[in-house]
């Protein structure tokens, strides 16, 4: 069968992390393992329009992927697609995973695919199969057919059928064995037109960088974290299955940067102190990697990150949120402004850059507050310190703060966004002038300290890289008309 995959037309204000799209890579990798002819389609990319695409290929499914930020160009990408056939068109990614009704409620979306995609692709894919063996001009109408029933039976998805009924089946247990995913399917990339992980970060524009994720879920629950509505369920990959994903990605890729994608990547500390002795013994850890999302502070050891370091690794980060020991508590964070210190020591013991994520804005903030969240990150000293006003997604719990106890600033899912230079909410005392002036003042306060200056205009990678770096700064504190200018470019390509 021939399935097509789709990542919308999605670019943010700044340069940011410019690779394949894992969810997608899985995807095309799982379609790949049953047989099925695919197209993968990343807008970014593309030297042709979607429609283009759909005509020349003829999918028999496709599958588009959705985060906040990117749902209505996700939507523009159906409508465009259902303009050529009737083809059975599949949304999934956090955003529709907490609001389904509102995407299946459009006529060009048939399906909505709740929480992890894979298994569900996978049932959903042979049902069309079947069906069109049945019927070779089966189109996404049958599919939605409340007589037929073809979909009573899968779990994790929702959609309307043909008579008007909203149908929300339960939800899809998650992957029990992560060890039985093929390894993504980068090979349906344009990969010669990708960048780097951090392009924000790192000097060299062109590298050959690949994401990996060894474990899925999170245990914790911070109020702010969009993660939280993906399962709760920790689970990991088998040192074994890592390594050799890793050695898949250096011997056919040439993998010259992997970026580890977990959220909490060592809730098991021997796990990952395994994969690295493994990383080590089988030489792949001459590749540089990095932990893009950041690892827990509070098994941050010196003993691991050592190792990790002798295994290859140049880079984590850590979410430190806040500075204020009052609104750390509040976001259940569960963790204490002491042991963050105590990992980015042992970070720098062992030779490691840094990076610090902090938030601006949080529920119950003041001035006071956020000024102790800019003191705590001149204090802790990351190589970079990543400021964002705080955004309320959809299924976190600071959304429904801010619905129920204040005021939402935005009404286009388009505009949360990081660094778009605005406040998202108001919440008491705490103002959009407020938040934005103290967002502003954070990185003021931050990179204009002398030492800092210093170590800049020291350090190799600033003037191999000083016209992005430029690029980036200017972007952040005036990026109001290029976000303008490219809803314009992105709504106009959508339309063709």
């Amino acid at each position: 069968m021939r399935v097509m995959l789709v990542n919308p037309r999605f670019r943010l204000p700044i340069d940011t992390r410019t690779t394949p799209h894992l969810g997608l890579a899985y995807l095309a990798a799982v379609s790949e393992r049953r047989g099925d002819e695919v197209l993968l389609f990343d807008a970014d990319v593309e030297d042709e329009t979607i429609t283009e695409a759909v005509r020349r290929f003829r999918p028999e499914i496709v599958g588009i992927t959705a985060n906040t930020p990117q749902v209505k160009s996700a939507w523009r990408t159906a409508a465009a697609i259902k303009s050529v056939a009737d083809i059975p068109v599949v949304l999934g990614g956090p955003h529709v995973s907490v609001l389904p009704a509102e995407s299946v409620s459009r006529p060009e979306v048939d399906i909505v695919a709740r929480g992890e995609g894979e298994e569900i692709w996978l049932k959903l894919c042979a049902i069309i199969e079947k069906a069109k063996a049945a019927n070779p001009d089966f189109t996404a109408r049958d599919l939605l057919d409340s007589q037929a029933g073809l979909l009573d039976g899968l779990l994790g998805i929702s959609y309307f059928t043909r008579d008007g009924q909203e149908r929300h089946n339960p939800d899809h247990p998650p992957i029990a064995d992560l060890d039985t995913l093929p390894f993504p399917a980068y090979q349906y990339f344009k990969m010669d037109r990708y960048t780097n992980l951090q392009p924000a970060t790192d000097a060299v524009d062109g590298a050959r960088s690949f994401s990996v994720m060894t474990s899925r879920g999170c245990p914790y629950r911070c109020t702010f974290c969009s993660q939280s509505i993906m399962p709760i369920k920790w689970r990991a990959r088998s040192p074994e299955s890592v390594l050799a994903e890793w050695q898949h990605l250096v011997e056919k890729f040439d993998a010259q940067e992997i970026g580890v994608l977990d959220d909490s990547a060592n809730i098991q500390v021997d796990r990952l102190e395994k994969m690295a002795d493994l990383l080590i013994k089988h030489k792949v850890n001459h590749v540089p990697w990095i932990f893009v999302n950041g690892i827990r502070a509070n098994l941050a050891t010196k003993e691991l990150l050592g190792k990790l370091k002798k295994a290859g690794l140049k880079r984590t980060a850590f979410g430190v949120e806040s500075g204020d020991p009052d609104i750390l508590l509040s976001i259940d964070k569960k963790i204490d402004h002491d042991t963050i210190r105590q990992a980015f020591k042992n970070a720098k013991a062992v030779g490691l850059e840094t990076i610090g994520f902090f938030i601006i804005g949080l529920p119950g903030e003041t001035e006071e507050t956020m000024d102790r969240t800019i003191q705590f990150a001149c204090e802790v000293d990351p190589l970079i310190a990543n400021f964002s006003m705080m955004t309320p997604y959809p299924g976190t719990k600071v959304y429904e703060i801010a619905k129920r106890q204040g005021r939402l600033l935005l009404d286009d899912w388009e505009d949360y966004v990081f660094f778009d230079g605005r406040a998202r909410y108001e919440l008491g005392d705490m103002t959009a002038e407020l938040i934005e002036r103290k967002w502003k003042e954070a990185y003021r306060r931050f990179y204009l300290r002398p030492h800092r200056i210093m170590m800049t205009l020291t350090r190799k990678d600033f003037w191999l890289n000083y016209k992005r770096t430029f690029k980036v700064a200017f972007k952040t504190i005036f990026p109001s008309k290029e976000k303008t200018d490219l809803r314009r470019s992105v709504e106009a390509e959508a339309s063709v």
